[in-house]
């Protein structure tokens, strides 16, 4: 059985509370888009499908697809990240762009929990899931018929709460998110503090 694990990164919206479109904000002079990739990558996902929609951004290390119904919310991004990813992928590792202070072991133990029989994988910082999230190709169907307006995969993982794999990351970063721009500062001081890597 092929066990490719591929990334999606979502990265369309326009960031409307902050101002710009999240996938365009630097921080320590990196673009979260590129953060994103970077961090996919290093965690062991090949291929990475970054999908754009409000701004256009083309991070090195990945394929860039544009969701042209990115207004109608989360949830188009990931039906366009999914259909992108080639055949021979078996599992997706889900990511959002704002989201910088996830570290790369996160995206491993998910996947090392994918190989160890889980289909579907959701990181988890202080038991409370969260993202990056994996799914497995067999349910992607169900992933994309459910994945309307901006709930992106959520529909899906609250009616199967019984297959999801909770990976505990707390120890690994967190999933604070950039909406705002005090979210921007906080995360921005964060960084700096902690000195987050991709490691």
């Amino acid at each position: 059985m092929d066990t490719r694990v591929g990334g999606v990164l979502l990265a369309a919206g326009e960031g409307s509370r902050l101002g710009q479109p999240k996938a365009l904000v630097e921080i320590a002079g990196q673009r979260l888009a590129d953060r994103g990739v970077a961090l996919l990558r290093a965690g062991g996902a090949d291929p990475v499908v970054v999908v754009t929609g409000a701004a256009s951004v083309e991070p090195a290390g990945a394929v860039v697809v544009h969701n042209p119904d990115w207004r109608s919310g989360m949830g188009s991004s990931l039906v366009t990240g999914l259909r992108a990813l080639p055949e021979d992928v078996s599992a997706a590792v889900i990511a959002l762009a704002d989201q910088p202070l996830i570290g790369a072991e996160a995206i491993r133990r998910l996947i090392v929990a994918y190989h160890d029989g889980a289909s579907v994988a959701v990181a988890a910082y202080d038991g409370q899931p969260r993202n990056p999230v994996l799914i497995a190709r067999p349910h992607w169907a169900e992933v994309i018929a459910s994945s309307v307006g901006d709930v992106g995969a959520r529909v899906f993982l609250r009616d199967h709460s019984d297959l999801v794999t909770r990976v505990e990351c707390g120890d690994t970063g967190s999933a604070d998110d950039i909406d705002t721009a005090d979210d921007l500062t906080r995360v921005s001081d964060a960084m700096r503090a902690r000195d987050v890597r991709l490691s």
